[in-house]
């Protein structure tokens, strides 16, 4: 819990964001002591002089005790690298936010999320087609996450709740700042049927420029993204964007040429976005249509080492049955009937043809020596 003190107060120094940060703790080996690294020291590896001072500031102005406590008074959970219960897809991407603050329950049945986003402004046939493929989602056990903002992430978020399913909130400023001010209702369904998430100090306010950053964090959390209605300049396709560079799916509503809310999937799709008329295709395209099965065999069948060992030697590329088990010399009964295991577990997929690549990669440690 104190080390939760420094997590805390490097992520209110402007100047030290996550590649920075890890940089810190490959040298210094805590982050304890990385924030009392001395300026010559922090200089020496790199640091520029107006981070350091703006570190330096921070140790002197921030009580770090004191914003702890009142973190915790509000509810609010802070999730690390470190914690357990860090999501482990936004692990996994490129410079994941070190600070997560969470106001909710996050759980492990949110590793099946897919994002749902669009323009505020949505239109009428943007509104239906949302509200059907964000319900239909969240009735086959995925957790639908968004932005929270007006238009098509209200709607995204409501069709979850009203489905019954849970729904993750991605906030472009602090979560104590509930925004826009008419969703503070949809918030407090969110918070008590999934979780808000920010990774801005509470407090911070909604300005603009937060929130096209903060899409990378909706992708992250999501095995694939879905854009129902935007415009050619709509943050959903900058979240369409960060998706693809974070290796998700991209999928996408057509619609009539003569709308402006339907430009922006028309071009996704035009790009290679997968086409969406029903969430069976997304379902599909992810594997995820044994969602319910999934869940069951992950809590009722531990790994073993059979599985173990057919993760090392499987990857993104499909391997064969047959090669497996000649690479691991055991009998081919038992490699065929330990993959049929794990795939109801959604650790790997096969790909046709008695071939298998793993779900996606494990979870890389974060762990500071």
């Amino acid at each position: 819990m104190s080390d939760l003190r420094y997590w805390i107060g490097f992520n209110e120094v402007r100047g030290i964001g996550p590649l920075r940060l890890r940089a810190l703790l490959d040298t210094y080996g805590s982050i304890e002591r990385a924030w009392h690294a001395s300026p010559e020291q922090l200089s020496s590896i790199g640091v520029d002089s107006r981070s350091v001072k703006n570190l330096v500031r921070a140790r002197s102005d921030i009580d770090l005790e004191r914003r702890l406590e009142q973190i915790l008074a509000q509810g609010v959970q802070v999730l690390t690298w470190d914690s357990p219960s860090y999501p482990q897809l936004l692990l996994e991407t490129h410079a994941p936010p070190p600070v997560l603050y969470v106001k909710g329950e996050l759980r492990e049945q949110d590793a099946w999320a897919v994002a749902v986003v669009g323009t505020r402004r949505a239109s009428t046939y943007g509104r239906e087609v949302t509200r059907r493929l964000a319900g239909e989602l969240a009735r086959n056990g995925i957790t639908v996450v968004s932005g929270m903002a007006r238009g098509i992430d209200g709607v995204a978020h409501q069709a979850a709740l009203d489905a019954g399913g849970r729904t993750i909130a991605v906030f472009g400023c602090g979560i104590d700042r509930i925004y826009p001010a008419e969703h503070r209702k949809l918030a407090r369904q969110i918070a008590a049927n999934g979780a808000l998430i920010s990774d801005y100090p509470l407090g911070t306010p909604p300005e603009g420029r937060n929130f096209p950053p903060r899409n990378r964090i909706i992708s992250g959390l999501s095995l694939g993204v879905l854009v129902t209605n935007a415009g050619k300049t709509s943050g959903a396709l900058i979240t369409a964007d960060f998706a693809a560079e974070q290796g998700r799916d991209v999928f996408a509503v057509p619609g009539s040429i003569l709308n402006r809310g339907s430009v922006g999937p028309n071009h996704l799709i035009q790009d290679g976005a997968k086409l969406v008329i029903g969430a069976e295709d997304i379902l599909e395209e992810l594997n995820l249509t044994m969602v319910a099965e999934q869940k069951q065999a992950r809590l009722a069948l531990p790994e073993d080492e059979t599985e173990a060992t057919l993760l090392t030697h499987l990857s993104e590329d499909p391997t064969h049955v047959d090669d497996l088990q000649q690479q691991i010399d055991l009998p081919i009964s038992e490699v065929t009937s330990t993959l049929a295991m794990m795939e109801l577990k959604g650790m790997v997929r096969q790909v046709g043809g008695m071939k298998y690549v793993v779900a996606r990669e494990p979870r890389p440690s974060y762990t500071v020596e």
